[in-house]
């Protein structure tokens, strides 16, 4: 919402040394959102004067037509003066805006006397956007007749330096779409009075006795509980609209047209009622708010034909409809030219019910973003009769008369304790600074210490207490609001899986990983560039009803996407060498239905019903993922370049669990996103938890990842679950360690880590570590065989070790291993 300063002062009386800024200052206070203050035409400076088309000569040796034109700009400016202009939107006796030489326009255009196309053009008639006083370029300025001398001063005339306040209205504070509504946050901002133009008494002729005004009607008085429509004949369809009007219509953003649709918009404006004028010749009957049948075509101002719904409200004659009811007017009884009798629309719709038909149709007006914020429900006949008396000042004509149909309103009624806005806000408010507050923004007040309010009709968002209690706190001031720390009760902290989390990722960024954060929505083609399965459960994710882009319309049941998507930008942006890991949720499963499981909100629901709904969600596990793309350490003189592989990953899973105080069991896998020979399949306590390994050559093709990029992904929740509440601390040994080294062969199709498993279970209490630091398979090994060579560490807490019971811990390793696996020893 645009409003101009100069048209703010007109309705309060605001202290003449308060600028522009200071204004936007208090309002900003009060709780509105002001995002800029703009001057009108700041960038003009010099003589811009009023000027008269005397002649009109034109220049047809060039490409594009130019004209020659004589101008009037009064006796003080020179006189008759010759300008060269290529606009073609005025003729002779025109009154045009002229910058004279001297003139500095915006973007620091000097005008000059100089010779252009064979002629010395002695200044420059200008158009609104050469003028920064609105954006039409379409051709120049012209001044409605009589409305100015030639020589007067067009910048005055035109309100070049006004500041105008552009408002960011929110969706509750529909009153602000109006000067009106503006005008009375800054009387309040100021503590001055405020004239309401709104509950004006307007002077109209009397009725016409000899005619009688057009009937209305409302089909459904609860989607239009009030419509008023007023008679004018004789209008004047040449006459202009006043250049004041014009003036403030385009410091608003809007275009002027014609009287009738400027006086419309003008009022809509300073008051926030939409309006519409109706040709009263096109009109076949009563005019009436009404439903459609459904199927039925029209077309609306934009010339755009609309299929209607039976849900839609429209405005309608016996012919059919005419207009879409609070949102736009039908073309066939639009105002033209021609015009010379007029209905005046003015009506209160219901705002959802507006807020449908105009997102049905995608369509959205300065009338409809009014009505489903919510108009004041008494002020159509205002406006109306303000609307009808500035067409009859300006257009001539005879006022006919008004008929209205209204259904029976009753006033609401709010209880609100005196001392509940200071309660809520922390801070003492007095009673009588709530009751003047509450009168100022219209209320009606009574009661001592429980108050009675009666919200004013233009603030249909004032419906409970606290809704009273919220314009007491703006309005008092929220920079007055105290600043305490909640305190925190005893005993309270993070929760053990809270403290999990975090030790989690503070440990994978100790690593050198980088944690990233990626919406948690993905599309088909992700999935499927993942190579997961139709069946696979990863799939089977909610679908959003309204998502943010329709290519991502489910959300993830896995986090790798987002860290394919993330890794793919950065490579895309030349850096190759990555180490990402998120913690997220996923989704897994789809939501029930939950068209009969609507909770209410006048209370909190019963542990059975929260239990209920709770059944009706997905189930949304954290989960932990890694990715590794390129070199995991870079080429130096430290020696060659180590690539990120499928080690990592599993490296990467292990420390995830280590953290967590559980151990992983690390088994071949064959999740279909990853290589089939290279990913292992993460299991704890006998269930897959997660999957890691070298991400699968086509997923790595798809993706345009760098080659050989590995992954791991685990289901921390399950890894949470198991871990132990206490870890014990690592027993520290005093005793001498004892190594040995033991190499066995197995086929080449046995896990590595069931060779680890076995010499782990036989080696006995002795064995303090196993790691297994060599795998070869070549000339000295047996074809279909491999060597795996294990360090094991004894040691015993209270003597020194001797070689036998060494060695006879080896051998039983070595039995076991060769029991479960059919290990030998490699010699």
């Amino acid at each position: 919402m645009r409003a101009p300063v100069s048209w703010l002062r007109d309705l309060v009386a605001i202290p003449a040394d308060q600028s522009g800024r200071d204004i936007a200052t208090r309002l900003i206070r009060a709780g509105l959102e002001v995002e800029t203050v703009e001057t009108i035409g700041a960038g003009v400076t010099g003589p811009l004067v009023v000027g008269r088309v005397l002649e009109i000569g034109e220049l047809t040796e060039f490409k594009k037509p130019i004209r020659f034109c004589q101008v009037d700009v009064g006796t003080e400016n020179g006189g008759v003066r010759g300008i060269v202009c290529g606009a073609r939107n005025f003729a002779v006796d025109d009154l045009v805006v002229v910058a004279l030489p001297g003139t500095v326009l915006p973007g620091g255009f000097e005008i000059a006397a100089r010779s252009t196309y064979g002629k010395v053009s002695d200044g420059m008639i200008c158009s609104e956007r050469e003028l920064e006083l609105g954006d039409d370029h379409s051709g120049i300025r012209v001044l409605p007749v009589g409305s100015a001398e030639p020589g007067d001063d067009a910048a005055a005339l035109l309100g070049v330096g006004d500041e105008v306040l552009d408002i960011a209205i929110t969706p509750d504070r529909g009153y602000a779409l109006s000067i009106r509504g503006i005008a009375r946050e800054t009387a309040l901002a100021y503590g001055v009075p405020f004239e309401d133009p709104g509950t004006a008494l307007v002077d109209l002729p009397a009725p016409a006795a000899d005619r009688a005004p057009h009937p209305c009607a409302s089909d459904d008085l609860g989607a239009c509980d009030l419509f008023t429509l007023r008679t004018i004949v004789g209008f004047d369809p040449a006459a202009p609209s006043p250049l004041g009007m014009q003036t403030r219509l385009v410091a608003c953003g809007m275009r002027p047209v014609s009287l009738a649709v400027d006086v419309t918009n003008y009022v809509m404006i300073e008051l926030g009622q939409p309006l519409h004028a109706f040709d009263l010749d096109k009109l076949h009957g009563p005019v009436r708010a009404s439903r459609p049948a459904a199927g039925e075509e029209f077309e609306t101002l934009d010339h755009v034909r609309r299929t209607l719904s039976a849900d839609d409200l429209v405005i309608a004659d016996d012919s059919g409809t005419i207009g879409l009811a609070g949102v736009m007017g039908g073309l066939h009884s639009e105002i033209d030219d021609a015009t010379t009798s007029i209905a005046l629309e003015a009506a209160h719709f219901d705002p959802a019910t507006i807020a449908r038909v105009s997102r049905r149709h995608k369509l959205s007006s300065e009338a409809s973003r009014r009505f489903e914020r919510g108009v004041d429900r008494d002020l159509a006949p205002y406006a109306s009769a303000r609307a009808a008396a500035l067409l009859l000042e300006h257009g001539g004509g005879h006022y006919v008369g008004m008929t209205a149909v209204e259904a029976p309103v009753a006033p609401a009624v709010i209880d609100l304790p005196a001392t509940e806005p200071g309660a809520v806000a922390g801070m003492t408010i007095p009673r009588e600074t709530v009751v003047d507050l509450l009168v100022g923004i219209g209320c009606e007040v009574s009661g001592e210490h429980d108050l009675r309010v009666v919200p004013p009709s233009w603030r249909p968002d004032l419906t409970d207490p606290i809704d009273l209690v919220e314009e007491v706190v703006r309005l008092h001031g929220y920079d007055l609001l105290p600043s305490t720390l909640p305190a925190a009760p005893l005993g309270r902290g993070l929760t053990r899986a809270q403290r999990l989390r975090r030790r989690v990722g503070t440990v994978l960024a100790s690593r050198g990983l980088v944690e990233v954060l990626t919406y948690p929505f993905v599309g088909v083609d992700e999935l499927d560039a993942l190579q997961l399965p139709a069946d696979d459960v990863r799939r089977r994710t909610p679908v959003l009803a309204n998502p943010m882009s329709d290519e991502q319309p489910h959300l993830r049941g896995t986090l790798l996407p987002g860290l394919v998507s993330v890794a793919r930008r950065n490579v895309g942006r030349g850096l190759v060498d990555l180490r990402l890991f998120e913690v997220g949720s996923v989704f897994l499963g789809e939501v029930a239905d939950v068209a009969n499981r609507r909770q209410g909100v006048d209370r909190r629901p019963t542990e059975q019903e929260w239990a209920e709904l709770n059944e009706l969600l997905p189930v949304q596990p954290t989960h932990v993922a890694a990715l590794f793309a390129g070199q995991r350490q870079p080429e130096g003189w430290w020696g060659p370049a180590i690539a990120a592989g499928w080690a990592d990953a599993v490296a990467t899973a292990r420390v995830v669990a280590d953290a967590c105080g559980v151990e992983l069991v690390v088994e071949a896998g064959d999740d279909p996103s990853f290589h089939p020979g290279r990913v292992a399949r993460l299991v704890l306590d006998g269930v897959v938890v997660g999957a890691a390994g070298e991400l699968h050559p086509r997923v790595v093709e798809a993706s345009g990842l760098p080659a050989r990029a590995a992954a791991m992904w685990l289901d921390l929740d399950a890894v949470i679950a198991a871990a132990p509440d206490v870890r014990s601390a690592p027993v520290v040994g005093t005793q001498p360690v004892a190594k040995e080294d033991l190499a066995l062969v197995v086929d080449a199709g046995v896990p590595s880590s069931e060779v680890l498993a076995a010499v782990r279970a036989g080696a006995g209490e002795l064995l303090e570590s196993v790691r297994l630091f060599d795998v070869y398979a070549g000339p000295q090994v047996p074809a279909g065989k491999k060597s795996l060579a294990f360090a094991l560490r004894f040691r015993a807490p209270d003597r020194t070790l001797d070689a036998a019971e060494t060695a006879a811990a080896r051998d039983a390793a070595l039995a076991e291993a060769t029991a479960r696996v059919g290990a030998v020893l490699r010699t």
